[in-house]
């Protein structure tokens, strides 16, 4: 099914360790609106929407997979050269003392990763409209981490995939008129 291209979808620079944006980032890494939830919602309902739509999900969740290298790539280079006391005054310390620097799937508060964070309802419209929904959540998480950044390498990352969660949305929408038209066509046996 997948073809793994050894190089990110995205370049991925920072100018600077900085441990305290990396602590912000994880939330796209393991958080409710993360890449990890959003892959694995997309990957999973795929199975029960019609044909027509199976490889758009099938597309975006391989898609928010790669999204997910590039923020670990990210966590990774802001935290590589950060000393224990960077990591403490970041708030990470009770993440070093479980990990050292290793990712580890949580939000930025620290809170695991859980598959609650995954909607499948089985009704591909009301699965459709969850996914928009999680764009635009994704969307305005980017947003903000750019916000708290003043590393110019890092906000182009981070601005490229605002944008791809836009593209997501747009196309999930598309998909809901599709099925809408479908559903409203006068059906004769």
């Amino acid at each position: 099914m997948w073809i793994y291209e050894k190089k990110l979808q995205h370049p991925v620079r920072v100018s600077k360790c900085d441990p305290r944006m990396a602590k912000f980032l994880v939330e796209q890494y393991g958080g409710a609106d993360g890449e990890l939830a959003a892959a694995l919602r997309y990957l999973n309902q795929r199975y029960t929407v019609p044909p027509k739509i199976i490889g758009l999900l099938n597309d975006i969740g391989t898609e928010e997979l790669a999204h997910l290298e590039m923020i670990a790539t990210m966590v990774y280079k802001l935290t590589k050269d950060a000393t224990p006391d960077q990591m403490k005054e970041a708030g990470l310390g009770e993440h070093y003392a479980n990990h050292d620097k290793a990712l580890f799937y949580t939000n930025a508060s620290g809170v695991p990763f859980t598959v609650s964070y995954i909607a499948a309802k089985g009704d591909p419209i009301a699965d459709l409209y969850e996914d928009i929904a999680a764009e635009e959540k994704a969307r305005a998480t980017y947003q903000w981490l750019i916000d708290l950044t003043d590393d110019v390498d890092l906000k182009d990352s981070l601005t490229f995939l605002r944008e791809r969660e836009i593209i997501h949305s747009m196309r999930f929408r598309e998909a809901v008129e599709i099925l809408k038209e479908e559903r409203a066509q006068k059906k004769v046996f």
